[in-house]
C-alpha cells in the first residue's frame, strides 16, 4: 500500500499550485494532492471538503489534524514511513495547515507536497520540516 500511495503522489509532480484544486496535472494546493491521491487509492473522497483560507493564521482550531485523524491512524514521529501523512504548524502557536506525503529517496525520507506558488514536487525532510512537524498518521 505504502508503495503505491509514493507512486500515485510521484506522478501528480509537477502539477501547478492552485488552492483547493485537486486536478493531475491542472492544479491542486497541499490538501488537494492528498485528496487526488486518496481517489486514486480509495476510489472516493471520505468526505466533503469545505472551503478554507489560504491564512495560515486563521482561526479555526486543528481543522485539518481532525479530519485525517476520522479516516487515517495516529503515529509518532520516529515512526514515519514512506507512503504517511504529515501536517506542519507554519507559523508558531497556529494550527496545523500544510500537509505533505512522505516518501524516500535512496534511504533518504521525502515529502511530497505542493506549496503556493510552486509546482508539486518532491524535497528532504530537512531538519527546516522536522521542527515544523505537528503530526504523522499512517492508511
Amino acid at each position: 500500500m505504502a508503495t503505491d500511495i509514493v507512486a500515485i503522489a510521484r506522478s501528480w509532480i509537477g502539477t501547478p499550485y492552485v488552492h483547493q484544486a485537486s486536478v493531475k496535472g491542472a492544479g491542486c494546493d497541499c490538501l488537494g494532492l492528498l485528496r487526488g491521491v486518496w481517489r486514486e487509492v480509495n476510489g472516493e473522497e471520505a468526505e466533503d471538503i469545505p472551503p478554507y483560507l489560504p491564512d495560515w493564521n486563521a482561526p479555526g482550531g486543528e481543522t485539518l489534524r481532525d479530519g485525517l485523524a476520522r479516516h487515517l491512524s495516529s503515529i509518532a514521529f520516529a515512526n514515519i514511513a514512506p507512503g504517511d501523512v504529515v501536517l506542519f504548524r507554519m507559523v508558531p502557536r497556529a494550527s496545523a495547515r500544510h500537509c505533505a506525503i512522505v516518501a524516500d529517496k535512496d534511504g533518504v525520507l521525502t515529502l511530497i507536497h505542493a506549496r503556493q506558488n510552486k509546482r508539486v514536487g518532491e524535497e528532504p525532510l530537512s531538519p527546516f520540516w522536522r521542527r515544523k512537524l505537528a503530526y504523522a498518521f499512517r492508511l
